[in-house]
């Protein structure tokens, strides 16, 4: 058995293949559609999720409730009564709170239990990237405590910009007035946005057309790597059901910046409800977000 684990939820938008080789366990969060309420998990559900929204579909989505959580942790204590919880933002979701009461409970109740909790500060596969870094450092032989000290420290450094296509799930979601969807979508306005250090949404700014757009999510990744630019041995890419647009932000990145290495990933309907379909992601350590 294992000292430790780490775990996460499907927030991270991981791929299930790698959560399975490297024995991460996942929660996962629900998301309605259509009147029906689905698990991230459930895959069929997922490959028609982008689908749904192009036709109008609205989705809406709930957090993981103290009882949810506590019934997925105590799962995990089977494996292994030693974790590492690296959890979606606080700045977006109230989540990573319940994952905290949950872990405080199961610890009051079971002694022999040790489960700590960390808000990863970050969404889709920037939370993905730091649970990626986390098992590196464990799979190198780091202790929890090692880990658990890198992951608060460089969460701060994880840079995630994204793109949106379509302005109208930003106004839904209330990132954008409905004056600035509107208006926006009518000179083919595309926002670059981050997640900031408290863990939320900011429009940085804005350009005309969808491959200014891409070509932005890159301009930028230059101007924030400074120093962590030979540190960037991976870099992630999610995206909402637009594998190609993916690839040219992968193939723009390695002729630029000569990274050759990129976990690429769809993102699931939990950050895709508030999204819609075609948004790009571009994640990697930075000097500041």
């Amino acid at each position: 058995m294992s000292d430790y684990i780490i775990m996460t939820d499907s927030s991270a938008d991981l791929p299930k293949s790698y959560l399975k080789e490297h024995n991460v366990p996942c929660i996962s969060l629900k998301y309605t559609i259509d009147g029906i309420v689905y698990d991230n998990d459930d895959d069929e559900a997922a490959a028609t999720f982008y689908q749904k929204l192009r036709n109008k579909s609205m989705p809406t989505t709930s957090q993981v409730n103290p009882q949810e959580a506590k019934h997925g942790m105590l799962k995990a204590i089977k494996i292994c009564k030693n974790i590492l919880f690296i959890a979606f933002s606080s700045g977006l979701s109230g989540t990573c709170n319940s994952f905290m009461l949950a872990a405080q409970e199961i610890m009051d109740e079971m002694e022999d239990v040790n489960i700590k909790v960390i808000d990863s500060l970050s969404a889709s596969v920037g939370q993905g990237l730091l649970v990626y870094k986390a098992v590196c450092m464990k799979e190198a032989g780091a202790s929890k405590e090692e880990v658990a000290e890198w992951v608060e420290k460089y969460r701060y450094n994880i840079v995630h910009s994204f793109t949106v296509d379509d302005l109208d799930h930003l106004y839904r979601g209330g990132r954008l007035s409905k004056t600035a969807a509107v208006v926006g979508s009518m000179i083919n306005l595309k926002p670059v946005l981050h997640v900031d250090n408290e863990g939320k949404l900011v429009n940085m700014f804005n350009v005309r057309g969808r491959k200014k757009s891409l070509n932005a999510l890159i301009d930028f990744m230059e101007k924030s790597m400074g120093s962590y630019r030979e540190q960037n041995d991976i870099v992630f890419i999610s995206h909402g059901d637009c594998e190609e647009d993916a690839k040219y932000v992968a193939d723009e990145v390695r002729k630029r910046f000569g990274i050759d290495k990129f976990m690429i990933n769809q993102i699931g309907p939990t950050i895709g409800s508030h999204t819609g379909p075609d948004v790009i992601a571009l994640v990697y350590l930075g000097e500041q977000r």
